[in-house]
């Protein structure tokens, strides 16, 4: 910085003010940023799930569909670090509410988060390998329109958890969890909207509790499934 000053002597005043701004800025980004190269530790779940949950008795199944009780994931947050990628298509009005409630979680978790875009059709599966490439911890994906290409691709990289907000694949491999409720639980497989599906249930408040459940599971290992938080 100290270079900068010296050189910004020469300039008048309101430009030598502009740049010593424009320096600050840019070094403030750059201290800010999240450089997702380097190895990071394993992420854990901090806090536990309340009872009711799952069923201890019985655990759910291989894309079984359970009903957790409301808010028995709210004690738990992901470890410092946490690492995810938002993987969003479509501009509809769902999709927006769901993304800001990704974003949402993110900032009151603290984790570090990313945003693959998906602006057509033919990005679709190639904006899957870009999530992928980026080695999150978790892939949270938004948007009817992602749900077969998901179905796809996530089968061959098992190593990689998603979860899908506000709709579900519907023969999910381990590593695909879903969270939706009743009037968001859209299937893909060229099938058309259900009868139940609704716009209007796509809330900010039920979005919200749809992805602190979902990510609540992946950390605690219960993966593959569908919870439906109505």
């Amino acid at each position: 910085m100290s270079v900068i000053r010296r050189l910004t002597r020469l300039l008048p005043s309101r430009r030598r003010c502009a740049l010593l701004a424009a320096a600050v800025a840019l070094a403030a980004a750059g201290c800010g940023s999240d450089d997702w190269s380097s190895p990071h530790a394993k992420p854990s779940a901090v806090g536990t799930l309340a009872a009711g949950f799952t069923d201890p008795d019985a655990p759910p199944t291989p894309e079984a569909t359970i009903k957790p009780r409301p808010g028995s994931w709210n004690d738990v947050r992901p470890s410092k670090g946490y690492r995810v990628v938002l993987l969003r298509a479509g501009e509809d009005a769902p999709t927006r509410t769901l993304a800001k409630a990704v974003q949402k979680w993110a900032g009151q978790v603290d984790a570090s988060l990313k945003t693959v875009t998906a602006k057509g059709s033919h990005e679709y599966v190639p904006s899957i390998t870009d999530a992928m490439n980026l080695k999150p911890d978790l892939i949270i994906a938004v948007g009817n329109a992602l749900v077969d290409p998901l179905a796809l691709v996530t089968a061959n990289h098992l190593s990689q958890q998603f979860l899908v907000i506000g709709a579900e694949v519907a023969e999910p491999t381990h590593n695909v969890t879903a969270a939706d409720w009743v009037g968001a639980s859209y299937r893909g497989e060229g099938l058309d909207l259900a009868s139940a599906y609704d716009p209007k249930t796509f809330t900010a408040e039920r979005a919200g509790r749809a992805v602190r459940a979902g990510v609540a599971a992946v950390l605690h290992g219960i993966t593959g499934i569908v919870l439906r938080v109505d």
